[in-house]
């Protein structure tokens, strides 16, 4: 005999191109009671059958309250049919005709045994290792409902209330496959009792369960939401539910909530008792600290209180302390903190003082301008309760205790994740039903560390409320609370995604019990992951295609990611912490993790101590010194292009810093960068001079672009490396012949006046403050970097940039000495190399440079040393001041170049004086003018020739 069922799936040779497809009949033989498919009909009217029969249903058999005897009953497998199972139960099938959205038709369990059983676990097509399916698993009285995928461990799921029991598969194919449901119809008992998970029947009894399957498109998901989101679990008619609360705009701000704490009105977080006065101000700004702030405060001042006199609720409200006037006091101050404030309702409370709730509901919204209702024991509200309030004020939010099963939601916008569950199973199919229905997983912070809590509401894309009515606040909560920051943060900055209609859950990923997320949007995705590996996992985890015009970024740690390439495909790579092992299995096991596909937007660029951004996009930029963080205050910028100084704004930082771009608050592009600790930054800056006219003294240094590459001596303090060689370009400017000579420094003494606030070995050389006689036309030297600059900013000039002073030096090419037939270096190696003490110095002249033979010399004594440019005692003279301070966390250094006529010998550790090749920099160290002043260091100055408000070198 044959009835129409639906079709069957999973064979290579018929593949699923469209839902519009749709099924139509299915034919299921019956051979005393074992019913099979054995073929399937479409829109297209073309019948297939598959090359074995499958299975109708499997269903689980077993005496009441003995678990240990459940057998399956599987309809294609007559040799079971005919053992235990097949002397229990009888199994019957009458399909629905003209059904528009698939096929659809009613399986009957009838009790042929004469004891009481327990019946279960009814699925349509029968388990498979190689299938999607959801089913029962094991014997929770309020969580068992598991999703099985091939290879992978099962994952726990919450489900509506109204469907405990579901059964659902997928048979997929290539490009698509069918999705099955199984629902118990709930007046179809007859001798008998439904509970949860099970249907207990007595002898005699029977339970129908109705079936539902279609097509679908996709992947093994796409099945998944046909049927709960498009479908909603048949709850509703298809096409038939009211979106109208969901598409109002004045409730839509609950969508993008994730914090509520619900707090009683005797609490002393809210009421201080012995000072007679509310602080709620001072747990919300507490809140903002650790967490962000609460975006709501539900205030319960009935239950357990309400009976004890002839008061109602409303009543109790009354009776707070200040009265009606404190209680809006209580909003207005929720406000300014950026939260809003619930008012709690108790529908059961018919026994006090007479007053018709929706009215005394609507009284007090009215003058406590509350921004939401508790409502306490249900799962759903009604359109009468909405309207007293709508009648009062717009965008009232009614916020039950449970969630709303489909056939509600379109009377409620939100909802709680009761915590009688109270360990939370991973997935919520909640969210998938309605993604914009603003969910909260209910958590109490007083029995124990509850990370997980947090963590699988991140996992789920919803908020968490802190239900503090039990008493306690132990010594983890701050701890959790900052976890609860960091999910939150997240969750906020990326909202939108959140509520996305077409997210997909747990896709595939590269290790078990490690769960993925999809959150989609345009170029934007963002994935949130949460880990059972006590160890942490470091490497691929999900495929991945990237997109022109995008990266990558680690929004848990905050850094900048490539995907990998596994077998041809590419994966997001993962940083995932660790935990303690000792927490598997408890309410505080496992980490989290999130990754997003993020266009770039943000232009930013490090050089030194410098930060270029730039962002044509979005209303604003934060920039953090560290990982973002509630509590941190990062620097905040307008979009658009800015240069700013990090040592001026994040002082001796060294690390990750931040840059974040956002619109309407929500995260558009996030670039990291990483300060080395330890590295020296620049942090001079180049104060061009007047146009004066260059005195003969001066010397012409033409426009032009280098090549400019830097030799150093030890590295034990760092120094500035990274980047070079570098390019560089100059405009015309002008540099002193010599360096600053004695008699030059002592004119300039004379005509300003100038005296440093410290003097300790000011000019130490000179003789009761005159130049010695012989001395005049020696290089100064005992004189400071700040010496230097004044000296140089009185004569109009200023200190040459250590790329200024290399590029007139070499002349623009890769000299090693400044005089003409020095031979050029060209080979990168070779440059590395002249590091340390590794100088020949026997091949230098004695006529060209003091070879380091401990004794100063006037200026001018060598011209046969002298550059192309004509600038003399570039090497062996003193030491040469730049005007680049770099500064690390730890020290500020100048650079000197030149080397100078003093050469320690006896060891390599010495500075490594004596004249230096052209690359070659030393680092001056700053500790206080007395110091810094030597008999060794000097300087000369630069002049610049293009406008006066321009630097010479051309960035």
């Amino acid at each position: 005999m044959h009835k129409k069922l639906w079709m069957l799936a999973g064979w290579a040779w018929w593949t699923v191109t469209s839902y519009g497809q749709g099924l139509t009949s299915v034919v299921v033989s019956d051979s005393a009671g074992q019913w099979v498919v054995t073929g399937f009909v479409g829109k297209q009217h073309k019948t297939m059958k598959p090359p074995q029969p499958l299975p109708l249903a499997s269903v689980d058999v077993c005496v009441k309250n003995q678990l240990d005897s459940l057998v399956t009953y599987t309809t294609a497998d007559a040799a079971f049919r005919q053992s235990v199972a097949g002397n229990r139960v009888k199994i019957s099938w009458k399909a629905e005709d003209n059904y528009s959205y698939g096929v659809k038709g009613r399986l009957t369990v009838e009790n042929i045994s004469p004891d009481t059983l327990w019946i279960t676990n009814v699925l349509p097509l029968g388990k498979s290792p190689g299938r999607v399916y959801i089913t029962g698993l094991g014997d929770h009285p309020l969580s068992r409902t598991h999703l099985f995928r091939p290879g992978y461990s099962p994952v726990n799921c919450i489900v509506p209330d109204n469907a405990w029991e579901l059964g659902y598969a997928d048979l997929h194919l290539g490009e698509g496959g069918i999705c099955a449901l199984s629902r118990r119809h709930p007046q179809s008992v007859r001798q008998g009792r439904r509970r949860r998970f099970e249907t207990e029947l007595d002898p005699g009894g029977t339970v129908d369960y109705v079936f539902y399957l279609d097509l679908y498109q996709g992947d093994w998901q796409e099945g998944l939401r046909l049927t709960f989101q498009e479908r909603l679990l048949y709850d509703v008619e298809p096409g038939t539910f009211d979106h109208t609360l969901f598409e109002r705009k004045d409730l839509q701000w609950m969508r993008h909530c994730y914090v509520i704490h619900l707090m009683m009105g005797w609490d002393r977080a809210l009421y201080d008792r012995e000072a007679g006065q509310y602080q709620l101000d001072a747990f919300l700004e507490r809140g903002q600290r650790l967490y962000g702030g609460d975006d709501a405060i539900g205030l319960w001042p009935t239950w357990p209180v309400l009976g004890l006199d002839q008061r109602n609720q409303w009543d109790l409200f009354r009776s707070m302390p200040g009265g009606l006037d404190s209680l809006r006091g209580l909003v207005n101050t929720a406000h300014r903190y950026g939260a809003r404030l619930f008012i709690s309702y108790n529908p059961w409370d018919e026994s006090t003082r007479h007053e018709d709730h929706l009215r005394g509901m609507a009284d007090l919204i009215a003058v406590s301008q509350a921004d939401g209702v508790v409502l306490d024991t249900r799962g759903s509200s009604s359109r009468e309760l909405q309207q007293a309030a709508d009648s009062v004020k717009e965008g009232v939010i009614m916020y039950s205790e449970g969630m709303a099963v489909p056939k509600d939601m379109p009377g409620i916008v939100s909802g709680r994740v009761h915590n009688a569950l109270y360990y939370p199973p991973l997935l919520n199919l909640n969210k998938f039903i309605k993604p914009d229905f603003a969910i909260f997983r209910v958590a109490e912070i007083h029995r124990e560390p509850i990370r997980r809590e947090y963590a699988t509401s991140f996992f789920n894309g919803y908020g968490t409320e802190l239900n503090i009515f039990p008493a306690g606040k132990p010594a983890w909560v701050e701890e959790g609370y900052r976890f609860l920051g960091s999910t939150s943060r997240i969750l906020r900055e990326n909202t939108t995604h959140f509520i996305a209609p077409d997210y997909t859950p747990l896709i595939p990923t590269l290790r078990d019990s490690i769960y993925v997320n999809r959150w989609p949007g345009n170029d934007k995705l963002v994935y949130t992951i949460f880990s059972l590996h006590p160890a942490g996992y470091r490497g691929p985890l999900f495929p991945v295609e990237s997109r022109a015009g995008t990266h990558w970024v680690d929004l848990w740690n905050h850094a900048l990611i490539v995907p990998d390439t596994v077998d041809g495909q590419l994966y997001a790579s993962v940083d995932l912490p660790s935990f303690d092992q000792k927490w598997l299995g408890s309410n505080n096991e496992g980490a989290v993790g999130a990754v997003a596909r993020l266009p770039e937007l943000l232009q930013v660029d490090r050089s030194g101590d410098q930060l270029r951004i730039n962002a044509s996009v979005g209303d604003s930029i934060r920039v953090w010194a560290g990982l973002p963080a509630y509590g941190q205050v990062p620097l905040r910028l307008p979009s658009g292009e800015h240069q700013l100084s990090l040592m001026e704004h994040f002082g001796s930082y060294e690390g990750k810093v931040v840059v974040q771009l956002f619109a309407r608050q929500e995260l558009q592009d996030e670039q990291v960068v990483h300060i080395v600790p330890g590295e020296p930054r620049l942090v001079s800056q180049v104060t061009p001079t007047q146009n004066h006219k260059p005195s003969d003294e001066m010397v012409r240094v033409p426009p032009g672009t280098f090549t400019m590459d830097v030799t150093q001596g030890d590295q034990f303090i760092a120094y500035p490396t990274q980047g070079y060689p570098r390019q560089r370009s100059f405009r015309e400017f002008y540099m002193d012949r010599h360096p600053v000579t004695n008699q030059q420094f002592a004119e300039f003494l004379r005509a300003s006046g100038y005296q440093p606030a410290d003097t300790a070995h000011f000019l130490r050389h000179w003789q009761n403050g005159k130049v010695p006689t012989g001395l005049a036309q020696h290089p100064v030297v005992y004189v400071t970097y700040e010496d230097a600059q004044a000296y140089a900013a009185w004569c109009g000039k200023r200190l040459p940039t250590e790329a200024e002073w290399q590029y007139a030096a070499q002349t623009g090419d890769q000299r090693r000495w400044p005089w003409v037939d020095d031979t050029k270096v060209t080979d990168t190696q070779q440059r590395i190399t002249t590091t340390l003490a590794v100088v020949d110095y026997q091949g230098l002249d004695a006529a060209k440079t003091n070879v380091g033979n401990g004794q100063p010399e006037a200026v001018g004594k060598h011209p046969q040393g002298a550059n192309p440019l004509g600038l003399e005692d570039l090497v062996g003279s003193v030491w040469q001041m730049t005007n680049d301070r770099y500064r690390s966390a730890s020290y500020e250094f100048v650079i000197l170049k030149g080397g100078s006529y003093y050469k320690p010998a006896d060891s390599w550790w010495y500075v490594q004086g004596g004249p230096r090749p052209l690359t070659y920099r030393q680092m001056w160290l700053r500790v206080s003018p007395g110091f810094e002043r030597n008999a060794t260091v000097g300087f000369r100055c630069v002049r610049d020739k293009a406008n006066p408000t321009t630097r010479s070198e051309v960035k």
